[in-house]
């Protein structure tokens, strides 16, 4: 098992045998992998969830991959890797056009797919090598205030996006406690609610909190099961106390 976290994919698919077969070819080659069927599943995993890459089928009844691309693009930046039957130039463009990061045409031989996932993994973030002079100092880590960027000793850690917003959270106010609520409120970018009403929709929300917290502490803490940097405060949230 790697030290890292693995990659978390979100496969949006409506045909259900190539979703389980892209989930188990996926999970074979190290990645944790989450499927939806359609564009409104997708939406509620992405309301509870944080993925580091979406591999998303264009033709999908209802509303299309392309349509969703475009939505999606409009509020996230997680990465998107499109796959569909149509070949044709204009179609391509279309879906780079409405934000796309790339493009894999059906049939596709698996190992292409993985390839492109992990060229897409490596260039999202850049990451600057110049460092900038505001810094947090969490032992061996240390945190870029002005760029957003994370760093282990002279190594870039990449952060997912919901991860680079809760540094920015945590870092405007280390040393105070920030509530489970305040944050799933900052991190509220979901349909998750439009049916629901208080009670269990903000319950998950609390919850997709706390999952996202365990995975930063992964990457900033020496021991991520008794944090010293990423610390929770009794009864008052979570609290960022840098050196």
């Amino acid at each position: 098992m790697t030290l890292d976290p693995q990659a978390h994919l979100l496969v949006v698919d409506d045909d259900e045998r190539i979703r389980g077969l892209l989930q188990k070819f996926l999970m074979r080659n190290g990645f944790l992998v989450t499927i939806a069927r359609d564009a409104a599943q997708a939406r509620r995993l992405l309301g509870g969830l944080d993925f580091d890459l979406i591999v998303l089928d264009v033709m999908m009844p209802g509303e299309d991959g392309i349509a969703l691309t475009r939505e999606l693009r409009s509020r996230l930046s997680v990465p998107i890797l499109l796959l569909t039957a149509r070949g044709e130039t204009a179609n391509r463009i279309e879906g780079l056009e409405a934000g796309a990061d790339d493009y894999l045409v059906k049939p596709f031989e698996p190992k292409e797919l993985l390839l492109r996932i992990n060229a897409i993994l490596r260039r999202v973030p850049q990451v600057q090598a110049e460092v900038g002079p505001k810094m947090l100092h969490l032992g061996a880590v240390r945190y870029d205030v002005d760029r957003g960027e994370l760093w282990n000793g002279n190594d870039p850690v990449r952060l997912t996006a919901t991860e680079a917003q809760l540094m920015r959270i945590f870092a405007a106010q280390a040393g105070q406690p920030v509530t489970r609520e305040a944050l799933a409120g900052d991190l509220g970018r979901t349909d998750l609610g439009r049916g629901d009403t208080g009670g269990e929709a903000d319950r998950g929300q609390e919850r997709a909190v706390d999952v996202q917290i365990t995975r930063l502490r992964r990457k900033i803490e020496n021991d991520p099961k008794q944090p010293r940097y990423l610390q929770t405060v009794r009864g008052a949230g979570y609290m960022l106390a840098p050196d």
